[in-house]
Protein backbone atom coordinates (compact mmCIF):
# COMPACT_ATOMS: atom_id res chain seq x y z
CA UNK A 1 0.00 0.00 0.00
CA UNK A 2 1.39 3.46 -1.23
CA UNK A 3 1.84 6.29 1.65
CA UNK A 4 -1.02 8.02 2.34
CA UNK A 5 -1.19 11.17 -0.17
CA UNK A 6 -1.23 14.67 2.00
CA UNK A 7 -4.00 16.19 -0.46
CA UNK A 8 -5.37 19.72 1.50
CA UNK A 9 -5.44 21.57 -1.57
CA UNK A 10 -6.92 22.35 0.74
CA UNK A 11 -36.23 27.25 2.02
CA UNK A 12 -37.79 29.15 -1.55
CA UNK A 13 -35.44 28.59 -4.56
CA UNK A 14 -37.10 27.32 -7.82
CA UNK A 15 -34.50 27.51 -10.12
CA UNK A 16 -30.57 25.93 -9.71
CA UNK A 17 -27.97 29.08 -9.06
CA UNK A 18 -24.42 28.75 -9.91
CA UNK A 19 -22.34 32.05 -8.11
CA UNK A 20 -18.54 32.52 -8.01
CA UNK A 21 -16.99 32.99 -4.52
CA UNK A 22 -16.80 36.38 -4.58
CA UNK A 23 -20.34 38.08 -6.64
CA UNK A 24 -23.02 39.10 -4.58
CA UNK A 25 -20.88 39.72 -1.27
CA UNK A 26 -22.69 42.60 1.19
CA UNK A 27 -21.41 44.50 3.99
CA UNK A 28 -24.08 44.22 6.42
CA UNK A 29 -22.27 41.24 8.75
CA UNK A 30 -19.00 41.90 10.37
CA UNK A 31 -17.13 39.18 12.04
CA UNK A 32 -14.19 40.10 13.97
CA UNK A 33 -11.65 37.69 16.73
CA UNK A 34 -12.15 38.71 20.26
CA UNK A 35 -9.99 35.75 21.04
CA UNK A 36 -6.42 34.87 19.30
CA UNK A 37 -4.06 32.01 20.82
CA UNK A 38 -0.81 30.74 19.88
CA UNK A 39 -1.13 27.19 20.86
CA UNK A 40 2.82 26.07 20.39
CA UNK A 41 5.32 26.87 23.26
CA UNK A 42 7.89 26.97 20.31
CA UNK A 43 7.36 28.41 16.81
CA UNK A 44 7.23 25.77 14.20
CA UNK A 45 10.23 26.64 11.75
CA UNK A 46 10.24 23.00 10.09
CA UNK A 47 7.54 21.19 8.16
CA UNK A 48 3.82 22.50 8.80
CA UNK A 49 2.03 20.42 10.32
CA UNK A 50 -1.53 19.56 9.34
CA UNK A 51 -4.23 20.95 12.49
CA UNK A 52 -7.92 19.31 12.07
CA UNK A 53 -8.73 19.84 15.74
CA UNK A 54 -11.68 21.01 16.63
CA UNK A 55 -12.08 23.39 19.59
CA UNK A 56 -14.15 22.14 22.84
CA UNK A 57 -15.73 24.09 24.79
CA UNK A 58 -15.63 22.70 28.70
CA UNK A 59 -17.11 24.59 31.71
CA UNK A 60 -14.59 27.82 31.70
CA UNK A 61 -12.13 26.30 29.70
CA UNK A 62 -11.32 26.31 26.14
CA UNK A 63 -9.34 23.14 24.92
CA UNK A 64 -7.53 22.52 21.59
CA UNK A 65 -4.48 20.06 20.38
CA UNK A 66 -2.50 20.33 17.16
CA UNK A 67 -0.41 18.63 15.26
CA UNK A 68 2.99 19.19 16.86
CA UNK A 69 2.74 18.80 21.01
CA UNK A 70 -0.05 17.49 21.51
CA UNK A 71 -3.17 19.37 23.99
CA UNK A 72 -3.30 22.57 25.68
CA UNK A 73 -6.40 24.57 27.49
CA UNK A 74 -6.77 28.25 28.30
CA UNK A 75 -8.99 29.94 30.41
CA UNK A 76 -11.37 31.34 27.97
CA UNK A 77 -12.01 34.61 30.06
CA UNK A 78 -8.78 35.51 30.29
CA UNK A 79 -7.14 33.41 27.76
CA UNK A 80 -4.48 32.28 30.67
CA UNK A 81 -2.86 28.44 30.14
CA UNK A 82 -4.65 26.01 32.85
CA UNK A 83 -2.66 22.90 31.30
CA UNK A 84 -0.80 20.84 29.07
CA UNK A 85 -0.90 17.67 28.37
CA UNK A 86 2.53 16.86 25.46
CA UNK A 87 1.83 13.71 23.08
CA UNK A 88 4.32 12.92 21.20
CA UNK A 89 4.13 13.75 17.28
CA UNK A 90 1.34 16.05 18.13
CA UNK A 91 -3.06 15.04 17.47
CA UNK A 92 -4.68 16.20 14.37
CA UNK A 93 -8.00 14.78 14.43
CA UNK A 94 -10.56 16.58 16.75
CA UNK A 95 -11.53 14.26 19.77
CA UNK A 96 -14.72 13.94 21.42
CA UNK A 97 -16.10 14.08 25.30
CA UNK A 98 -18.83 12.68 26.93
CA UNK A 99 -19.15 13.79 31.20
CA UNK A 100 -15.37 14.91 31.92
CA UNK A 101 -13.69 12.67 29.64
CA UNK A 102 -11.83 13.63 26.12
CA UNK A 103 -11.35 10.87 23.72
CA UNK A 104 -8.21 11.40 21.32
CA UNK A 105 -5.80 9.81 19.18
CA UNK A 106 -2.52 10.87 18.62
CA UNK A 107 -0.27 10.74 15.68
CA UNK A 108 2.02 8.41 17.87
CA UNK A 109 -0.44 5.45 17.39
CA UNK A 110 -2.06 5.76 20.70
CA UNK A 111 -5.43 5.94 21.34
CA UNK A 112 -6.29 7.98 24.85
CA UNK A 113 -8.74 8.89 27.98
CA UNK A 114 -8.22 12.01 29.45
CA UNK A 115 -9.93 13.47 32.19
CA UNK A 116 -10.38 16.72 31.74
CA UNK A 117 -11.02 17.80 35.57
CA UNK A 118 -7.32 17.03 36.61
CA UNK A 119 -5.59 16.94 33.24
CA UNK A 120 -4.46 13.56 33.93
CA UNK A 121 -4.10 10.59 30.94
CA UNK A 122 -6.56 7.69 32.53
CA UNK A 123 -6.05 4.81 30.26
CA UNK A 124 -3.85 4.27 26.58
CA UNK A 125 -4.68 1.83 23.82
CA UNK A 126 -1.85 1.37 21.51
CA UNK A 127 -3.07 0.94 17.85
CA UNK A 128 0.58 1.18 16.63
CA UNK A 129 -0.76 3.53 14.15
CA UNK A 130 -1.24 7.01 13.63
CA UNK A 131 -4.63 8.17 14.52
CA UNK A 132 -6.09 10.50 12.04
CA UNK A 133 -9.81 10.33 12.63
CA UNK A 134 -12.70 11.40 14.96
CA UNK A 135 -13.85 9.18 17.83
CA UNK A 136 -17.74 8.34 18.59
CA UNK A 137 -18.73 7.56 22.37
CA UNK A 138 -21.79 5.55 22.11
CA UNK A 139 -23.59 3.48 24.91
CA UNK A 140 -20.11 2.85 26.68
CA UNK A 141 -17.87 1.98 24.29
CA UNK A 142 -15.11 4.63 21.91
CA UNK A 143 -15.24 3.41 18.41
CA UNK A 144 -12.56 4.57 16.14
CA UNK A 145 -10.84 3.59 12.63
CA UNK A 146 -7.11 4.01 12.81
CA UNK A 147 -4.73 4.90 9.74
CA UNK A 148 -4.44 1.43 8.93
CA UNK A 149 -7.90 1.17 7.96
CA UNK A 150 -8.63 -0.56 11.35
CA UNK A 151 -11.69 -0.22 13.04
CA UNK A 152 -11.76 -0.37 16.76
CA UNK A 153 -14.37 -1.01 19.60
CA UNK A 154 -12.94 -0.21 23.26
CA UNK A 155 -14.72 -0.16 26.48
CA UNK A 156 -14.84 3.76 27.49
CA UNK A 157 -14.25 3.36 30.77
CA UNK A 158 -10.82 1.02 30.78
CA UNK A 159 -9.67 1.00 27.26
CA UNK A 160 -10.34 -2.71 26.54
CA UNK A 161 -10.68 -4.19 23.52
CA UNK A 162 -14.39 -5.45 22.54
CA UNK A 163 -13.87 -6.17 19.20
CA UNK A 164 -11.42 -5.26 15.73
CA UNK A 165 -12.54 -4.91 12.27
CA UNK A 166 -9.36 -5.05 10.16
CA UNK A 167 -10.02 -3.61 6.46
CA UNK A 168 -6.65 -2.79 5.44
CA UNK A 169 -6.33 -1.69 1.82
CA UNK A 170 -3.15 -4.14 0.15
CA UNK A 171 -4.27 -2.37 -3.09
CA UNK A 172 -1.06 -0.33 -4.97
CA UNK A 173 -3.84 2.87 -4.73
CA UNK A 174 -2.92 6.21 -3.47
CA UNK A 175 -4.99 7.20 -0.20
CA UNK A 176 -6.15 10.09 1.10
CA UNK A 177 -4.41 11.38 4.58
CA UNK A 178 -7.32 10.49 7.41
CA UNK A 179 -10.49 8.50 7.97
CA UNK A 180 -13.87 8.68 8.96
CA UNK A 181 -15.68 9.28 11.79
CA UNK A 182 -17.80 6.14 12.74
CA UNK A 183 -21.70 6.72 12.72
CA UNK A 184 -24.29 4.45 15.09
CA UNK A 185 -27.91 4.32 14.38
CA UNK A 186 -30.17 1.04 15.81
CA UNK A 187 -27.33 -0.67 17.24
CA UNK A 188 -25.22 -0.61 13.99
CA UNK A 189 -21.99 1.13 13.24
CA UNK A 190 -21.79 2.57 9.29
CA UNK A 191 -18.02 3.58 8.60
CA UNK A 192 -16.42 3.80 5.38
CA UNK A 193 -13.03 2.90 4.39
CA UNK A 194 -10.48 4.20 2.15
CA UNK A 195 -10.90 1.33 -0.43
CA UNK A 196 -14.24 3.35 -1.41
CA UNK A 197 -16.19 0.92 0.82
CA UNK A 198 -19.34 1.83 3.05
CA UNK A 199 -19.77 -0.76 5.70
CA UNK A 200 -22.77 -1.73 8.52
CA UNK A 201 -21.27 -3.40 11.69
CA UNK A 202 -23.35 -5.01 14.49
CA UNK A 203 -22.21 -2.27 16.97
CA UNK A 204 -21.96 -5.34 20.03
CA UNK A 205 -19.97 -7.71 18.04
CA UNK A 206 -18.58 -5.84 14.90
CA UNK A 207 -20.44 -8.40 12.90
CA UNK A 208 -20.60 -7.19 9.17
CA UNK A 209 -24.52 -6.78 8.20
CA UNK A 210 -23.57 -5.32 4.75
CA UNK A 211 -21.27 -3.55 2.29
CA UNK A 212 -21.10 -1.86 -0.47
CA UNK A 213 -18.80 -0.17 -2.98
CA UNK A 214 -19.28 3.22 -3.65
CA UNK A 215 -16.48 5.21 -4.76
CA UNK A 216 -14.45 3.13 -7.96
CA UNK A 217 -12.55 6.67 -8.63
CA UNK A 218 -9.14 5.14 -10.27
CA UNK A 219 -7.33 7.70 -8.81
CA UNK A 220 -8.65 8.05 -4.84
CA UNK A 221 -10.90 6.01 -3.17
CA UNK A 222 -11.27 7.12 -0.01
CA UNK A 223 -14.45 7.81 2.11
CA UNK A 224 -13.27 10.32 5.10
CA UNK A 225 -16.61 11.59 6.11
CA UNK A 226 -18.68 10.85 8.60
CA UNK A 227 -22.15 9.09 7.25
CA UNK A 228 -25.07 11.35 7.80
CA UNK A 229 -27.64 8.93 9.31
CA UNK A 230 -31.92 10.69 8.37
CA UNK A 231 -34.44 8.12 9.17
CA UNK A 232 -33.66 5.01 6.90
CA UNK A 233 -31.39 6.84 4.40
CA UNK A 234 -27.61 7.59 4.68
CA UNK A 235 -25.93 10.49 3.03
CA UNK A 236 -22.22 9.92 2.60
CA UNK A 237 -19.56 12.26 0.91
CA UNK A 238 -16.76 10.33 -1.15
CA UNK A 239 -13.36 12.07 -1.63
CA UNK A 240 -13.38 13.05 -5.69
CA UNK A 241 -16.52 11.27 -6.87
CA UNK A 242 -19.92 11.19 -5.25
CA UNK A 243 -22.58 12.25 -2.57
CA UNK A 244 -24.25 9.04 -2.24
CA UNK A 245 -27.80 8.57 -0.64
CA UNK A 246 -27.96 4.94 0.57
CA UNK A 247 -30.15 2.82 1.85
CA UNK A 248 -29.68 2.22 5.73
CA UNK A 249 -31.26 -0.71 5.64
CA UNK A 250 -29.90 -3.04 2.56
CA UNK A 251 -26.85 -0.52 1.50
CA UNK A 252 -28.44 -0.38 -1.99
CA UNK A 253 -27.90 3.20 -3.47
CA UNK A 254 -30.78 5.34 -4.06
CA UNK A 255 -28.84 8.15 -5.77
CA UNK A 256 -25.77 10.06 -5.83
CA UNK A 257 -24.83 13.93 -6.77
CA UNK A 258 -22.17 14.98 -8.48
CA UNK A 259 -18.87 15.84 -6.69
CA UNK A 260 -17.54 14.35 -3.88
CA UNK A 261 -15.32 15.50 -0.56
CA UNK A 262 -13.86 14.95 2.50
CA UNK A 263 -16.70 16.44 4.86
CA UNK A 264 -19.96 15.30 5.74
CA UNK A 265 -23.26 17.02 4.29
CA UNK A 266 -25.37 19.33 6.80
CA UNK A 267 -29.31 18.20 6.62
CA UNK A 268 -31.54 21.00 7.14
CA UNK A 269 -34.77 20.40 6.41
CA UNK A 270 -35.46 18.78 2.69
CA UNK A 271 -32.06 20.07 1.79
CA UNK A 272 -28.35 18.84 1.85
CA UNK A 273 -25.61 21.60 2.49
CA UNK A 274 -21.85 20.06 1.56
CA UNK A 275 -18.44 20.67 -0.15
CA UNK A 276 -16.44 19.28 -2.49
CA UNK A 277 -12.73 18.26 -3.05
CA UNK A 278 -13.05 20.16 -6.66
CA UNK A 279 -13.83 23.66 -4.41
CA UNK A 280 -17.33 23.84 -4.47
CA UNK A 281 -20.27 24.40 -1.57
CA UNK A 282 -23.36 23.05 -2.80
CA UNK A 283 -26.88 22.67 -1.52
CA UNK A 284 -29.14 19.93 -2.85
CA UNK A 285 -32.26 17.89 -2.56
CA UNK A 286 -32.60 15.13 0.32
CA UNK A 287 -35.28 13.71 -2.12
CA UNK A 288 -32.99 13.43 -5.14
CA UNK A 289 -29.79 15.56 -4.81
CA UNK A 290 -31.04 17.69 -7.13
CA UNK A 291 -28.66 20.82 -7.01
CA UNK A 292 -30.20 24.06 -6.00
CA UNK A 293 -27.27 26.52 -5.85
CA UNK A 294 -23.62 26.22 -6.08
CA UNK A 295 -20.40 28.26 -5.30
CA UNK A 296 -17.50 27.39 -7.10
CA UNK A 297 -13.43 28.50 -6.43
CA UNK A 298 -13.21 27.88 -2.81
CA UNK A 299 -9.64 27.78 -2.08
CA UNK A 300 -8.56 23.92 -1.61
CA UNK A 301 -11.11 21.85 0.25
CA UNK A 302 -13.72 23.49 2.59
CA UNK A 303 -14.47 22.13 5.89
CA UNK A 304 -17.66 20.59 6.95
CA UNK A 305 -20.50 23.36 6.93
CA UNK A 306 -22.26 24.35 9.32
CA UNK A 307 -25.59 26.44 10.23
CA UNK A 308 -25.35 29.72 12.21
CA UNK A 309 -27.75 32.52 12.28
CA UNK A 310 -29.23 32.06 9.02
CA UNK A 311 -25.91 31.34 7.66
CA UNK A 312 -23.76 28.56 6.04
CA UNK A 313 -19.95 28.91 7.74
CA UNK A 314 -17.27 27.01 6.06
CA UNK A 315 -13.66 27.39 6.50
CA UNK A 316 -10.75 26.83 3.18
CA UNK A 317 -7.82 24.91 3.57
CA UNK A 318 -5.77 27.14 1.49
CA UNK A 319 -7.91 30.41 2.54
CA UNK A 320 -10.61 32.07 4.57
CA UNK A 321 -13.26 31.36 6.98
CA UNK A 322 -16.56 32.19 4.76
CA UNK A 323 -20.42 32.92 5.63
CA UNK A 324 -22.69 32.84 2.87
CA UNK A 325 -26.65 33.26 3.44
CA UNK A 326 -28.16 29.61 3.32
CA UNK A 327 -30.79 31.01 0.89
CA UNK A 328 -28.83 31.74 -2.23
CA UNK A 329 -25.52 31.59 -1.72
CA UNK A 330 -24.56 35.28 -1.30
CA UNK A 331 -21.24 35.60 0.07
CA UNK A 332 -22.15 38.20 3.31
CA UNK A 333 -18.63 37.99 5.36
CA UNK A 334 -15.17 36.08 5.58
CA UNK A 335 -12.34 36.31 7.84
CA UNK A 336 -9.05 35.41 7.27
CA UNK A 337 -6.38 33.78 9.53
CA UNK A 338 -3.64 33.18 7.09
CA UNK A 339 -2.57 29.73 5.71
CA UNK A 340 -6.12 28.42 5.99
CA UNK A 341 -8.65 26.34 7.81
CA UNK A 342 -9.00 22.73 7.86
CA UNK A 343 -10.34 21.99 11.27
CA UNK A 344 -14.02 21.56 12.08
CA UNK A 345 -15.64 25.08 13.29
CA UNK A 346 -16.95 25.02 16.55
CA UNK A 347 -19.85 27.49 18.29
CA UNK A 348 -20.85 28.28 21.82
CA UNK A 349 -24.44 28.97 23.57
CA UNK A 350 -23.60 32.76 22.89
CA UNK A 351 -23.21 31.62 19.03
CA UNK A 352 -19.47 32.61 18.74
CA UNK A 353 -17.32 30.75 16.63
CA UNK A 354 -14.41 28.99 17.00
CA UNK A 355 -11.39 27.17 15.22
CA UNK A 356 -7.19 26.20 14.64
CA UNK A 357 -6.12 27.69 12.01
CA UNK A 358 -3.29 26.06 10.05
CA UNK A 359 -0.81 27.85 11.90
CA UNK A 360 -1.74 26.30 15.10
CA UNK A 361 -3.40 29.85 16.20
CA UNK A 362 -7.18 29.29 18.09
CA UNK A 363 -9.59 31.34 17.18
CA UNK A 364 -12.72 33.07 18.58
CA UNK A 365 -14.80 34.89 16.18
CA UNK A 366 -17.51 37.30 16.66
CA UNK A 367 -20.50 37.68 14.13
CA UNK A 368 -22.68 40.68 14.23
CA UNK A 369 -25.18 42.29 12.27
CA UNK A 370 -24.87 45.55 10.95
CA UNK A 371 -28.48 46.19 9.39
CA UNK A 372 -31.41 45.49 11.64
CA UNK A 373 -33.37 45.21 8.39
CA UNK A 374 -31.04 42.51 6.88
CA UNK A 375 -34.06 39.40 5.76
CA UNK A 376 -32.22 36.57 6.65
CA UNK A 377 -33.68 33.65 7.59
CA UNK A 378 -32.14 32.71 10.73
CA UNK A 379 -31.83 28.70 11.79
CA UNK A 380 -30.57 27.58 15.65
Amino acid sequence: MLKSALIFLVLGLTSCQHLEKNNGEKKDLKVSAFWIQDTLKEPNVGYRKINRFAPILYKDLIIVANGLEGLVAYDILDKSKKWSIAIPKGVEAPGAVINSRLFIGGLNGVFYSIDLDTAKIVWEFDTRSEVVAEPLIQDGHVFFVSGSNILYCLDATNGRQIWVYNRQDTSAQMTIRGGAKPSYSAGQIYQGFSDGSLVSLNAKTGTPNWEVLLNRNTKFKDIDASAVIDGDTIYINSYDDKLYAVSKSTGSILWKSDFGGATPPLVFSDRLVYSSSKGHLMVVTKKAGELIWKVSNLQGISTEPIAHKGLIVVGESQGAVLFYDLMNGQLKSTFDPGRGVLGRLTTDKNKRVYFISGEANVYGLMVEYTNKNSNFSFIE
